[in-house]
């Protein structure tokens, strides 16, 4: 049995999720291509190997580029995954969808040259124009 670090899922509950371990890295995202994905204006990313997460419940995925997957659930619509060959054996999971979002700790802010002139981010995180290329 693994040991479980968090567990998450979407809004109706019909996709879970339990994670085995602590993410890889954190960041705040501000790319558009993020942005329209869930129609957010800055989106909280947590890398994990996909070894650590075990899914219960059906996603659905769509090709967003033509690097990229992005899986959601089918019932309610929530975004769930990011893959992308640019990060091969990673899946990124979004932050706030944990059941203990105060458990996601961010550590950088990402693609801030696509920020959005409106939103204040006042904090003491590392910015990086555009990706951060974080090492685990």
């Amino acid at each position: 049995m693994h040991k479980v670090w968090q567990t998450g899922g979407c809004i109706c509950g019909a996709v879970r999720y339990t994670l085995s371990a602590t993410p890889r890295w954190t960041a705040l995202c501000h790319c558009e291509s993020c942005r329209r994905a869930t129609s957010a204006p800055i989106v909280a990313w947590m890398g994990f190997a996909p070894s650590d997460v075990v899914w219960c419940g059906q996603r659905q995925s769509h090709a967003s580029s033509p690097h990229a997957m992005r899986s959601f659930c089918p019932t309610c619509g929530s975004p769930m995954s990011f893959e992308s060959t640019r990060w091969p054996g990673e899946l990124h999971l979004y932050g706030v969808s944990l059941d203990d979002p105060e458990a996601y700790i961010p550590q950088l802010h990402c693609y801030t040259d696509e920020h959005l002139s409106w939103l204040s981010t006042d904090d003491d995180l590392p910015r990086f124009p555009q990706s951060a290329d974080v090492e685990a």
